[in-house]
């Protein structure tokens, strides 16, 4: 009996050893981005779920395709990782290999399963990669039976993402393979009214062709609304963060706070040179997402959203993704308060806190201003960072 005891006591001290290694999803973004395929798989081995998210992206073989890493994809794939499992955005692994441009990864996914479209209103791949710009995703996803005329959310077609980026060539070869260009969304907007809005109008006269592009043109141009682009991450600011994730991982936190903090001001700064919209009439969102608020997926907002950053450790808690989602969509102001916080806990010597909060605040900062694919219009539709933040 004694010997019983003991052995049960062994397993069970190995069971909560095996437990307390496994990550947090702040550390297991951090590993699975940086492509530490040895850690992943002791982690796999150890008992973690091969579906488990990470607190930017989603799960790793969401990040996998997000990064083009196909080994990462195939090992988690290996262990049962759901191939078509959506995130808290909404977003699967090949959406984000679409909005990144990651061939290779669209390739994989699509070879192993993963679904071209979806059901119902959702965005899909072909959205994302139009959004994007990603003409050699757009013509293989076609090639293997994407839906040309797929619904958004708020029922916009990848034609009127083209129409409203300025992408010609890919919206030409939508023409071609025929894309229907009289469909209008819920907010009663057709790919010709997304070209003239935004002054694309080589992209207008091909959709609407000469009668209907003259008549469009002697329209004023206000009474099209007023154009708002998306815009991306400046290289600087994706490179600081980047370093700054190495630093963090390798332990050596003064150096991580010091790039995360020279990142935001990176982002502040390309923020203020474009002043593409206001700060006080952007709509604050955490990153990869199609839509400008989460909370209204009929509301259209074009772009592609990635990443919720993780709440600081205070604030954990089984609703703590859903409070960092309503603040930010609650309050234009959620980067600066995320900054003060930040400073408060890095002057307590709190620093693990303090780097939290900090991508927390950097999250917000590129999702209303500068994270590629996030529309800065609420009226708009179609998040990751140098990671994610999704299309319309």
């Amino acid at each position: 009996m004694k010997k019983l005891c003991l052995f049960l006591a062994l397993l069970c001290g190995l069971a909560i050893a095996r437990a307390a290694s496994l990550p947090d999803p702040v550390r297991f973004s951090i590993v699975i981005e940086q492509g530490d395929l040895g850690t992943a798989r002791d982690w796999l081995d150890s008992g973690l779920a091969p579906d488990f998210e990470g607190a930017v992206i989603g799960s790793g073989l969401m990040i996998g395709a997000w990064e083009g890493n196909v080994p990462m994809m195939e090992l988690f794939h290996s262990r049962g990782a759901d191939i078509n499992k959506a995130n808290h955005l909404g977003e699967q692994a090949l959406q984000h290999a679409a909005w990144r441009g990651k061939l290779a990864a669209v390739r994989w996914l699509v070879e192993r399963g993963a679904s071209l479209n979806r059901q119902g209103r959702e965005w899909s791949a072909l959205h994302y990669a139009v959004f994007a710009g990603h003409a050699d995703v757009v013509a293989y996803l076609l090639t293997r039976g994407a839906e040309i005329n797929a619904l958004s959310t708020n029922g916009s077609t990848p034609l009127m993402m083209a129409a409203r980026e300025g992408r010609e060539e890919i919206a030409r070869s939508l023409l071609r393979a025929g894309a229907d260009r009289d469909i209008v969304n819920e907010n009663g907007e057709n790919a010709m009214h997304w070209a003239m809005r935004h002054n694309n109008l080589s992209i207008a006269r091909d959709i609407g062709g000469p009668e209907r592009f003259g008549v469009a043109v002697a329209r004023p141009a206000t009474s099209w609304g007023p154009a708002q682009r998306s815009q991306a991450v400046p290289d600087r600011a994706d490179n600081l963060m980047a370093q700054a994730r190495k630093m963090e991982a390798a332990g050596r936190r003064d150096e991580a706070l010091s790039l995360y903090r020279a990142a935001l001001v990176a982002i502040r700064q390309a923020d203020a040179a474009r002043k593409i919209v206001p700060a006080a009439k952007r709509p604050a969102a955490t990153g990869l997402v199609i839509s400008a608020r989460r909370d209204k997926p009929e509301a259209q907002s074009a772009s592609l959203s990635y990443a919720t950053p993780a709440a600081p450790e205070a604030e954990k808690g089984p609703d703590a993704a859903n409070r960092a989602g309503a603040a930010a969509t609650a309050s234009p102001d959620v980067a600066d308060d995320w900054l003060r916080r930040a400073r408060a806990l890095e002057a307590a010597g709190k620093r693990k806190e303090a780097m939290q909060a900090y991508r927390q605040a950097a999250a917000s900062l590129r999702s209303t201003a500068t994270t590629p694919g996030l529309t800065l219009s609420p009226a708009l539709a179609p998040a990751p960072v140098p990671r994610p933040a999704p299309p319309p």
